[in-house]
């Protein structure tokens, strides 16, 4: 444990946001994972209606910086690929 006040701040500080970046990640992860269960279930309808809203979550991790721009336009365009080979 740190002696001096500021870098007793940082520990909290570093708590703080890890907690944070963790909760973001862990709602990506779910939200991709219901999205490729709608794939694998054949259901093209729900589908294609879950596919902004994993968009949304995912733009929102970038906007947070969790995850970089390009892992998400990488994320984002494997899942619409998932998408449009559902045809």
């Amino acid at each position: 444990m740190p002696n001096i006040k500021s870098a007793k701040k940082r520990v909290l500080v570093t708590e703080k946001k890890t907690a944070r970046n963790k909760a973001i990640k862990s709602e990506v992860k779910s939200e991709i994972k219901k999205f490729l269960a709608l794939v694998q279930s054949g259901d093209k309808a729900a589908a294609t209606a879950k596919f902004p809203t994993t968009c949304s979550v995912i733009d929102t991790a970038v906007s947070k910086g969790v995850l970089k721009k390009n892992t998400a336009a990488n994320k984002k365009s494997g899942l619409a690929k998932k998408l449009n080979a559902m045809a």
